[in-house]
């Protein structure tokens, strides 16, 4: 059972407000804020060269710790600055010729989307839509449909950004798996509020960011890449990090993940991002998944009962299942997550968030250029997106949804 006093206890931002963005950049627990504090004082103390090498064992527990969350090696763990970072530098290095085909989900973020389709015009790829089923989801069977040998990457979002629908994802990996295509997990909206094993979601890569349910600090990302594809791999940018200058002519790159590093970094942010995952890990990932689920299911069906509200979310659970109970990300009657999405009649979604504002209570507006196939595909321009944390109280949900009935 988690503590919920003790977590409204390490954010005292929590006290001041209803924080309902950790879908955008979540509050980080005390813990998290020394760390990075700390470190930048030290930094000022010696220097940032000195203040790093004091801290060389902890910059490689981040990677552990991650590891640890994904049930995987360290070594096939690298960090980055943001999600988007650790996303294109996996998906830059696969190659790519004239024919090649790219697959992207139909509520693919804008950032993956730009990407796949420079690269395509780069390369004379193609880039393709997979369509949805009636619940919102990857339709895995139309995925069979499209899949040939030509097929060279799938991505999947995890949990998409605008709105509470969890995707299939180890239904998708099989079925690209079966024709030699590799599957790149966008992650972002899913680690620290879903549980994430890679070994039973079978994805090639897999990428994230700190600042959102992980609570970590910006500026913080990581990438994991299946330890047997790494050889093969040459990221688009490298450095002396991420390769070694053999000979005036010749390099050689790092052997395991780390290639996909750069040198310099925000030492102070990495240190907070394991700082974030060591706490994630404590509280146990079962318990913070079950208190999102309570805490977001409690904010929609409260929603759904206010006269002239509408909530977005797509993906429908089992008859039955407990949308509270721990989610499972392949299951395709998996509940919810914990991105609760809805519309007010009348009222423009950035109106209701500066009007919710007002009232010390934070929400955020998903728009269609974050999302444009989804959202270009159920006919909105936008949506207010509230997404609870464990540590949000029910009385702080409470609060939210007489704010939000007074707008009506």
């Amino acid at each position: 059972m988690l503590d919920v006093q003790q977590a409204r206890r390490d954010t005292p931002g929590c006290f001041e407000r209803v924080f309902l963005d950790s879908a955008g950049s979540s509050l980080p627990p005390t813990p998290v804020v020394d760390t990075v504090v700390a470190h930048l004082l030290r930094e000022a103390e010696v220097g940032g060269y000195a203040a790093a090498n004091e801290r060389l064992g902890d910059l490689a527990e981040v990677k552990a710790s991650l590891g640890r969350l994904f049930g995987v090696d360290a070594t096939s763990v690298a960090l980055s600055d943001s999600a988007s970072r650790a996303w294109t530098s996996f998906f830059y290095a696969v190659p790519l010729e004239p024919g090649d085909r790219i697959l992207l989900s139909q509520a693919e973020y804008a950032a993956n989307a730009v990407a796949a389709l420079q690269r395509a015009r780069a390369t004379g790829a193609s880039v393709e839509a997979i369509p949805s089923d009636d619940a919102g989801r990857i339709d895995v069977e139309a995925l069979r449909e499209l899949l040939d040998e030509r097929v060279k990457l799938v991505s999947v979002v995890h949990a998409p950004t605008n709105g509470g629908l969890v995707n299939p994802v180890r239904e998708v990996a099989d079925a690209a798996h079966a024709v030699g295509a590799l599957v790149l997990l966008d992650a972002c909206q899913s680690v620290g509020q879903l549980p994430v094993s890679v070994p039973e979601l079978d994805v090639d890569a897999l990428s994230g960011t700190g600042r959102k349910w992980v609570r970590g600090p910006r500026g913080t990302g990581f990438l994991y890449v299946r330890p047997r594809l790494i050889p093969d791999l040459e990221p688009a940018m490298i450095d002396l990090h991420s390769a070694t200058w053999t000979s005036p002519d010749t390099y050689e790159l790092a052997p395991d993940a780390s290639r996909f590093e750069m040198w310099e970094t925000d030492v102070a942010a990495r240190l907070g991002l394991g700082s974030a995952i060591d706490y994630l890990l404590d509280l146990g990932i079962d318990a913070v998944v079950e208190a999102i689920g309570y805490r977001a299911e409690h904010t929609r069906d409260g929603l759904e009962r206010i006269p002239g509200v509408t909530v977005h979310d797509r993906g429908a659970p089992l008859d039955g299942h407990d949308r509270g109970a721990p989610l499972d990300g392949h299951d395709r009657g998996a509940p919810l997550s914990g991105i609760v999405s809805f519309t007010v009649d009348g009222v423009e979604p950035t109106a209701v968030r500066d009007a919710l504002a007002a009232q010390a209570i934070t929400v955020t507006v998903s728009s269609r250029s974050s999302t444009l196939l989804d959202m270009s595909q159920r006919k909105l321009d936008a949506v207010v997106r509230a997404s609870p944390h464990y540590f949000v109280s029910p009385a702080d949900v409470d609060r939210f949804l007489v704010a939000v009935r007074s707008l009506t």
